[in-house]
């Protein structure tokens, strides 16, 4: 994955200990997903949605800033208290991972329509919401398939962007806030960020009931591997802040 090109030795060992030997980020990059469906794991639900807390930006985008914060915070807290037995630090790492994904995705900080899933829209002619569009349909279309191997080559082309190509000047403001012990402040300058993408694009024009897989999809692909980028080399970054300070 884009996260793991970017570990340090250290980090490679820090990830090692706790996932276990040879198990990579991107193997539990949704288990926190699949984890709140269990029976016994469906207080971890809410963690998951938008807070309640918003307010209306300058463009008339509903900026959710709360939910963002805590989770990022808290799990970066948890991860590297050694008072915690390593199953939980774990799963802390695993609750990590995923809320940095989910804070690049820019209907993961949006209050308008819960996030996009009360828009329905079109995908391929089948009723789906603006959320899942964004989550899942559109990437996978721009990646060309979900399959280990093509997010493998997926991944090869984002890094060769970030190193050589149209990121390469822009990578180092990616994490510009990437001190441990500000998680808050900075989950809140990464959600603000990917939120103007709302503005700027995603809530741009109504969408309700239309197909999206055609020029809506087109114009969406730029944001859509800029956040990818973002969210695998800031997660590199801040894994390698964490185990720098175990």
């Amino acid at each position: 994955t884009i996260a793991e090109h970017y570990l340090t030795a250290q980090a490679k060992s820090y990830v090692s200990s706790l996932l276990g030997p040879g198990v990579s980020i991107a193997s539990v990059a949704s288990w926190a997903d699949d984890y709140r469906y269990t029976s016994i794991r469906r207080f971890s639900a809410p963690l998951h949605y938008i807070g309640t807390s918003s307010v209306e930006s300058s463009t008339g985008s509903k900026f959710a800033y709360g939910s963002q914060m805590r989770k990022t915070t808290l799990q970066t807290q948890k991860v590297n208290d050694n008072r915690y037995t390593i199953a939980h630090r774990k799963e802390f790492l695993e609750f990590l991972i995923h809320f940095l994904g989910d804070i690049t995705q820019p209907l993961h900080n949006e209050a308008e329509a819960v996030g996009g899933n009360q828009i329905s829209v079109l995908w391929e002619g089948d009723e789906t919401n603006l959320h899942s569009v964004w989550d899942t349909q559109m990437v996978e279309k721009d990646a060309k398939g979900s399959s280990a191997a093509v997010i493998k080559s997926f991944s090869k082309k984002m890094i060769k962007a970030i190193d050589h190509g149209a990121y390469a000047s822009e990578k180092a403001t990616w994490v510009s806030c990437s001190n441990i012990e500000t998680a808050s402040a900075c989950a809140l300058s990464w959600a603000q960020d990917a939120n103007k993408i709302n503005c700027a694009y995603v809530f741009k024009s109504d969408e309700t009931d239309k197909e999206l897989s055609g020029a809506y999809y087109e114009g969406a692909k730029p944001y859509i591997e800029l956040q990818l980028a973002t969210g695998g080399y800031r997660l590199g970054t801040w894994i390698n802040k964490l185990a720098a300070a175990e």
